[in-house]
């Protein structure tokens, strides 16, 4: 069964970095794109950013200049580094993989979601 565990979030001070993980776990053949989404509270889930399995990024204008995501295909691993923190990057952030189980069809894996607080 593929599983994606998240780790890295925080409690940091505006100005802060964080870096957050996304590992893959279970029998897979492939992933295409990995992404980062956050939900504040009170507010819609939004994409923070994508990697295509090119390695092309895109980013939320929001965070664009600050936050970098890349990927280990050799560890099945993306992340998400985030710098110049602002409390508005206050958030749940949820990493996200489009792929294909051994034994199964693509398709999207969400991880459990990791609480990320900035403070001012």
């Amino acid at each position: 069964q593929v599983q994606l565990v998240e780790s890295g979030g925080n409690l940091v001070q505006a100005g802060g970095s964080l870096r957050l993980s996304c590992a893959a776990s279970g029998s897979i053949d492939s992933i295409a794109t990995m992404g980062w989404y956050r939900q504040a509270p009170g507010k819609q889930r939004e994409l923070v950013a994508q990697i295509t399995s090119d390695y092309n990024t895109n980013y939320a204008v929001s965070v664009k200049g600050r936050f970098t995501m890349s990927r280990d295909d050799a560890q099945y691993a993306w992340y998400l580094q985030m710098n110049s923190l602002k409390p508005d990057d206050t958030a749940v952030y949820y990493c996200t993989g489009f792929l294909r189980p051994s034994k199964g069809f693509w398709r999207d894996y969400w991880g459990q979601g990791n609480q990320v607080t900035v403070s001012s």
